[in-house]
């Protein structure tokens, strides 16, 4: 008698080792906890929570506050970025009307010295803005101890 595996029974650790590695990676994004605060009254938040749930397959947990200039202050939002509803997702905070491909690119890129992302203001045709096809131009504006810079621009 041999002690000899058959080649297809060793093949699938192999294989199983892969498909595990292979979906780890493909939920990343899914992974990531996503907590937004907001002021209760606010409809604009849930339409950008669904823009951000839709656009990258992720659930937005919802946290109303009566404080939220506490909140962002507590999260080092600067002032001239403010704007309506600060989110924290995997170590940064995203603040505003953010389109989904720049908290996406801020995720898989990681730059050094970005603490987070901000819209200021609540700029029409921005994600939870839309408005009857209305739209301004607006940037995206990177945070953190490296200063401010512009992330992204929509036209």
């Amino acid at each position: 008698m041999t002690d000899t595996a058959s080649p297809s029974a060793l093949r699938r650790p192999l294989a199983s080792a892969l498909l595990v590695v292979l979906a780890a990676c493909s939920n990343v994004a899914q992974a990531a906890s996503y907590t937004m605060c907001r002021d209760s009254g606010c409809g604009c938040c849930e339409q950008w929570a669904a823009h951000v749930e839709r656009d990258m397959d992720a659930q937005v947990a919802a946290v109303d506050s009566t404080d939220m200039a506490a909140v962002k202050a507590e999260r080092d939002v600067p002032q001239g970025l403010s704007s309506c509803h600060p989110m924290a997702v995997d170590g940064y905070v995203i603040e505003g009307h953010v389109p989904a491909e720049a908290i996406a690119r801020l995720l898989r890129e990681r730059p050094d010295g970005v603490a987070g992302l901000a819209v200021p203001g609540m700029p029409l045709g921005s994600p939870g803005m839309e408005a009857r096809g209305r739209k301004q131009a607006y940037d995206v504006f990177a945070f953190g101890p490296g200063g401010q810079r512009v992330f992204a621009s929509y036209p």
